[in-house]
């Protein structure tokens, strides 16, 4: 199983440095280019995308991640931090199961 990373240049060449293949993108063309790319390889088990590219094709992203089950796209914070009120990862989790952790 292989990651692939989807984001700005800083993101795809840090993950680069660990062995993580990936694109970078500055148009929802690219991140769209992309993401297909990233979705064509068997191989691929898990998709990280930055926030920022991930809102570039927001509903191509959430139309995958609640029709298939793999590969897994975890979307993370780019360079700039955050964006403003969205849920991080492990707010989402304690909502769902209820508990914090």
């Amino acid at each position: 199983m292989k990651y692939f990373i989807i984001g700005d240049e800083d993101a795809v060449l840090g993950f680069g440095m660990v062995g993580v293949q990936g694109r970078s993108a500055r148009s929802p063309a690219e991140a769209q280019q992309a993401f297909q790319e990233a979705l064509a390889d068997p191989e691929v088990g898990v998709v990280i995308i930055t926030e920022r590219i991930a809102e570039l094709i927001r509903q191509l992203v959430d139309d995958y991640v609640f029709t298939e089950e793999f590969p897994l796209i975890v979307e993370v914070p780019d360079r700039q931090g955050r964006i403003v009120g969205k849920a991080s990862l492990r707010e989402m989790v304690n909502r769902a199961i209820g508990i914090k952790l």
